[in-house]
């Protein structure tokens, strides 16, 4: 192995002591404003804070995740490797893991997908987007390990979020149990059809905040959405009563239960829908 030159010891160092008292202030996650303040309280000049910054990202001793923001890695003394939820939500924001991701982590199904999903109100532009592709293709962006895809919503639908924590050092935006849910119904073609939204419904109802999850069923604003939700909870058996708010949702003409398969089924008046899933 060739020796190391004096500059090139010298960079090392300088580039480990950045990291060291970036990650000793909790900055796992930093941007390049960040990372120039704490190098001037070292005593090393803008220019060299970035060329540092720069070397530690080719060395792969820093993640790069877009211009300005970089993470620490477990490659250098006190980095460890930031998690992938944490991740996404910092690509991005404002946004939220949501969809599969959301439904894993609340327990709501024992899939694990590979690829991050998250939701912003942001038009997001992806690497991939710019490369082309298929047209209609779910386009993802990868950092590292991390590959995400970002569902751009209506800002008056990007609600029902909370925080939570990855672990000690992280926390992340995620949509809650109730808003994970809605989405089965919201976008039903992103999870195979209406199918997955009636299998999780059925296991979980008992877990679930009811009032809650009708509620984001008339707040969501969309009236298949409501009509969907309110037909399958009163297959399952809730009450009436309690369904009201989504029966009271004004509906134009008769919408279809399922948008991913053909139309034709039985006609529900009091819900205004056609049942395309159940067996004529």
């Amino acid at each position: 192995m060739a020796s190391m030159s004096v500059g090139e010891h010298y960079g090392r160092v300088k580039g480990i002591t950045l990291v060291e008292a970036l990650v000793d202030r909790g900055r796992f996650l930093f941007t390049t404003a960040e990372a120039q303040t704490e190098g001037k309280r070292l005593g090393l000049s803008p220019g060299t804070i970035l060329v540092t910054l720069s070397d530690l990202a080719k060395a792969g001793w820093i993640l790069r995740l877009r211009r300005g923001l970089y993470a620490t890695t477990g490659s250098l003394p006190g980095g460890i490797e930031v998690p992938a939820f944490a991740i996404a939500t910092a690509l991005v924001t404002p946004s939220a893991i949501s969809h599969w991701s959301a439904l894993g982590y609340h327990h709501l199904t024992d899939q694990i997908p590979r690829t991050v999903t998250a939701m912003t109100t942001r038009r997001v532009v992806l690497p991939t987007m710019r490369r082309g592709g298929r047209t209609g293709a779910r386009h993802t962006w990868t950092v590292g390990t991390t590959t995400v895809e970002y569902v751009t919503v209506n800002p008056r639908r990007f609600f029902g979020i909370e925080e939570i924590w990855l672990d000690d050092r992280f926390k992340t935006s995620i949509t809650d149990r109730e808003r994970t849910v809605l989405e089965l119904f919201v976008s039903p073609r992103h999870f195979g059809g209406l199918g997955e939204a009636l299998g999780i419904l059925e296991e979980h109802l008992a877990s679930l905040d009811i009032e809650r999850l009708v509620r984001y069923g008339v707040a969501i604003g969309i009236a298949s959405v409501a009509k969907r939700l309110g037909f399958s909870l009163e297959r399952l058996g809730v009450d009436a009563a309690r369904l009201a708010p989504l029966r009271a949702v004004p509906a134009a003409g008769v919408l279809i239960l399922d948008p991913t398969r053909p139309t034709t089924g039985r006609r529900v008046a009091s819900w205004s829908l056609v049942d395309n899933l159940t067996p004529v």
